[in-house]
């Protein structure tokens, strides 16, 4: 028989303000020192009242924006009652049925995800586990950061789909600026809800995986959950409707507790804070906010393909790190007043920002923004290989000169003394000593073995310390053999 996985996804990210969410406390996920930026308001004193960040909730309207979400004209706070020792209060500040965006969209390649809704929450504290097993600490550094969380509808039916969507969102907060999405600080987390049925029935009995933190453990929870609870119907027996953790080491999920549902929250209206008039634009100017929206990722695909002409994954790549697509357009719009032919020059450029520039500065550990080499020397280094003036294996040398010292390229080329050969007289003179002192790989390449005039090539490129153009090179070599 064949069983349908449905999944949807609970996405909490950390927004980045100077400041927590109800309190002025400094918002700071590097901090090391456990319990140095809290105060009353964010340790759950009595007496205490909240202040909500305008800029929290700017940031939740705009990224509702990017996701085409509407908005209503009221929303409000809620207070999510549970007891948790990271959770000082014994309640959690959040929105239940009034939250700031619902109903929008992502398109995954040809699958649409919608997103049933965006609210805003303060987060908890951290549990630290002393390595005994024997008690656990609490930072509560963490506790009162403004929260955004995104659910999205049940619209995802493999693992490899969920972790494409939660990557598309990741890029989508970082383009527009309200997180950095970083998993391995925490500022991003993953919930999945999963539920196997057969196709001719409805939607299955519902299990969630918590607090996945990496895009691995979200598709390889997916994936064994998808397993499991396939295996469980195969052989007759119940699915419970649970939450799950992800076990890195075992790789596998294991029960935590059985779920809750809405009303176990016992969610009511926040007192200390009064409702959200967002069609006041004294209070939130929201075509100012939309107005404020960046190009998308999707949009940045888009334009490349048709301005550019490169391949899928050569936009992948620079989709994916916005310095060098912001580079790579700065050397383009150079590159264009110096040739005609824009699209080879558009190709050698991305090349080699792709495949060399980028491996070095990975090696050296610095960012695009600490290169020494400027867009207009790198526009003119790909004119000049265009142009055949130095060769590809000139251009390395060259490239890396301009790295470590940020000079430019002719400067470095009339330095080195490196410039093509551009004199044919000059380079008949080395065909004729190659084809005289290697009798035998002539007489190879007359019987038709390509390999002896790729060897022949090489003893003139390396005469001339590679200086020759090797396509010119060719077509002398079989004249002058012929």
């Amino acid at each position: 028989m064949e069983y349908i996985p449905t999944i949807g996804l609970e996405i909490h990210v950390e927004l980045k303000t100077k400041t927590k969410m109800f309190c002025d406390c400094p918002n700071d996920p590097d901090e090391k020192h456990p319990n140095v930026n809290i105060c009353p308001v964010c340790l759950g004193y009595p007496g205490t009242l909240p202040v909500a960040n305008k800029l929290s909730i700017e940031y939740v309207l705009k990224t509702g924006f990017a996701l085409g979400c509407e908005n209503p004209k009221i929303s409000k706070f809620d207070r999510k009652n549970y007891f948790y020792p990271d959770l000082p209060k014994g309640y959690q500040i959040s929105q239940y049925d009034m939250p700031l965006c619902q109903n929008g969209q992502i398109n995954i390649g040809a699958n649409v995800v919608r997103i049933r809704r965006i609210h805003l929450e303060e987060d908890t504290g951290r549990l630290l586990h002393v390595p005994d097993g024997k008690s656990s600490l609490i930072d509560f550094n963490r506790a009162g950061v403004p929260l955004m969380e995104l659910v999205t509808e049940p619209d995802m039916h493999s693992a490899k789909e969920v972790k494409d969507f939660a990557q598309e969102l990741q890029l989508i907060f970082r383009y527009i600026g309200v997180s950095d999405a970083n998993m391995e600080k925490g500022q991003m987390r993953c919930e999945a809800n999963i539920s196997i049925s057969l196709k001719s029935q409805e939607l299955g009995t519902k299990v969630e995986i918590k607090n996945l933190n990496s895009f691995k453990a979200v598709e390889r929870g997916v994936e064994y959950e998808i397993i499991r609870q396939t295996k469980l119907l195969e052989e007759g027996k119940e699915v419970l409707q649970e939450t799950r953790g992800w076990d890195e080491n075992e790789q596998k999920t294991f029960s935590q507790r059985l779920k809750e549902s809405a009303h176990d929250y016992r969610y009511f209206p926040e007192p200390d804070l009064p409702p959200l008039d967002l069609s006041d634009k004294n209070y939130f100017d929201l075509e100012k906010i939309k107005a404020s929206l960046s190009e998308l990722p999707q949009q940045k695909r888009e334009r490349f393909t048709r301005e550019f002409g490169l391949d899928e994954k050569s936009i992948e790549f620079f989709v994916q790190n916005e310095d060098f697509s912001g580079y790579l357009e700065k050397a383009v719009s150079e590159i264009e007043a110096e040739t005609s032919e824009k699209s080879d020059a558009i190709k050698i450029a991305a090349n080699y920002l792709i495949s060399d520039v980028a491996g070095i500065l990975k090696e050296k550990m610095l960012p695009v923004k600490e290169l020494l080499m400027k867009p207009e020397d790198f526009a003119e280094l790909v004119c000049l290989i265009l142009k055949g003036e130095i060769s590809s294996k000139i251009a390395k040398q060259v490239l890396l000169e301009m790295i470590s010292t940020g000079e430019d390229p002719s400067h470095i080329v009339d330095r080195l003394g490196v410039k093509q050969m551009s004199n044919d007289d000059d380079l008949t003179k080395f065909i004729e000593e190659v084809v005289k002192e290697n009798p035998q790989p002539v007489e190879d390449f007359k019987n038709g073995k390509e390999a002896a005039l790729q060897f022949l090539i090489g003893q003139v490129m390396a005469k001339t310390k590679g200086r020759a153009n090797p396509a010119k090179l060719r077509g002398f070599f079989i004249d002058k053999i012929k």
